[in-house]
């Protein structure tokens, strides 16, 4: 009886250690490997032979490859990705099969041979696709191979594989290197503005922004059925190893385990791109006698290093309007050492005139569209002016700041702007000649410099 007991103890206590191991956690099911395969298209062959519909592959063709993707933490589902060497590689494909804990049968590294007779191809932007056929409402496309034919078409070499040698790169090189492909990022982190959220919305397939310490920045897709879905984003630095797909031509990265993501090491320092300087001001407005669509304003810098405009704003207040009437905002705007930026309301009119496109090209009606009698604002991204033309409130005409059919030219003296308007600063013409200004109308191209500080 005590025999019998003990038997009985030891069976029940092994189910039950089986039940409650996690299948996915079991080593790697050994199978009968392939040795008389050999391979009889590469993958460049392959991608030539994609067409602009859904084909089916009819001859006897082996492709050779090694595995770089794993359903084993749930990011993967329903597809297999190899690419065409185990470093240096110069292509990839996504294979669409319907093979759960695919990792089991085909760990990562893995060297396999992909039967393609039968199976269906196709192509979106650089993303080759691989599976079986399926169609909804007339359409073809690429659907997943059935379980049951998965290892008729799909082998596990003898030769074994080895370790996939991840592509060192950079977020803005992504562009550039073929899809399907294991990449390597250094230094990046995810976006402050997503710090606190977790991989991904339950259920749900989540994009999370991934960027660079120069703020350069690409997308992490992750599902919201993975293992980690519900784990924090990690807040440090570090480096990132991913497979780089593409939605047409898109770049997206995809992470295996968080194994892939190793970030241990201090965010990146900010980047302060607002700032203020009295040494970007007004140099030249423009409101030509003959042309009126050949208005500009022009600003300069008279510092020794370029400046980023980032959150400055030009503003026009109309006539004798206090309240702001139009504005430009220069934000993505740098403007050089010792040099000028030219803005135009009418660009293609503009380098009709004077023979060269503007450095900036904006609506009509807006700051660089006066027509000589409205007053403008230099304003830096503290909300404070750093220059000013004019008397905000008074409307120009008949005064010391008319400038209609006519030119204001900053003084070649001035090196810095002002908040406050000095007529003794300027230099303008008009068709009045009233308060000390010079009655000359001004014709463009001859009368005007534009991107000359005279």
């Amino acid at each position: 009886m005590k025999n019998v007991l003990f038997k009985t103890i030891i069976v029940i206590g092994s189910m039950t250690l089986l039940c409650c191991v996690d299948g996915r956690e079991f080593d790697e099911i050994g199978s009968n490997c392939e040795t008389d395969m050999a391979a009889n298209i590469s993958f460049k062959d392959l991608d030539s032979m994609v067409q602009e519909e859904v084909v089916q592959i009819q001859e006897d063709l082996i492709l050779e490859g090694y595995v770089i993707s794993s359903d084993r933490a749930g990011n993967f589902f329903g597809e297999l990705y190899l690419q065409d060497a185990l470093s240096n590689p110069s292509k990839g494909i996504q294979l669409e099969m319907d093979l759960r804990e695919s990792h089991l049968k085909f760990p990562l590294g893995s060297k396999v041979y992909v039967k393609l007779k039968g199976l269906y191809l196709s192509k979106k932007g650089n993303n080759i696709r691989i599976g079986s056929v399926f169609s909804s409402f007339g359409n073809i496309s690429i659907g997943r191979i059935p379980s049951g034919k998965v290892l008729e078409h799909l082998f596990v070499s003898c030769d074994g594989g080895g370790i996939v040698d991840a592509v060192a790169t950079t977020i803005p090189e992504m562009n550039s290197l073929p899809s399907n492909i294991v990449v390597q990022l250094q230094s990046v982190e995810f976006a402050d503005e997503i710090l606190g959220e977790t991989y991904a919305i339950a259920e749900e397939e989540t994009e999370r922004a991934i960027q660079d310490c120069e703020e350069n920045e690409i997308m992490l897709v992750n599902s919201g059925y993975a293992d980690f879905q519900a784990e924090s984003l990690p807040e440090n630095n570090g480096t990132l190893t991913a497979i780089l797909a593409k939605d047409g031509d898109v770049p997206q990265l995809f992470v295996r385990t968080l194994e892939d993501v190793n970030f241990t090491e201090e965010r990146c320092p900010e980047i302060i791109t607002e700032f203020t300087s009295d040494q970007i001001f007004i140099s030249e407005l423009a409101d030509p006698d003959n042309n009126s669509k050949a208005r500009f304003v022009e600003l300069y810098n008279s510092a020794l290093e370029p400046l980023d405009l980032n959150l400055w704003t030009l503003r026009r207040y109309t006539n004798d309007n206090t309240e702001v009437s139009s504005t430009i905002d220069l934000s993505g705007v740098v403007i050089g050492p010792e040099s000028t930026l030219v803005i135009s309301p009418n660009a293609e009119e503009f380098e009709l005139v004077y023979g060269f496109a503007p450095d900036l090209g904006v609506s009509t009606n807006s700051p660089a569209d006066s027509n000589g009698d409205d007053n403008l604002e230099l304003v830096d991204p503290f909300g404070e002016v750093i220059d000013v033309f004019g008397v905000i409130g008074e409307d120009g005409t008949g005064t010391d700041h008319e400038f209609e059919d006519g030119r204001a030219v900053r003084n070649s003296d001035i090196l810095e702007g002002s908040p406050i308007f000095t007529f003794g600063e300027w230099t303008i013409f008009n068709d009045s000649g009233d308060a000390g200004t010079i009655k000359t109308p001004q014709n463009a191209p001859e009368d005007f410099s534009p991107g000359i500080r005279e």
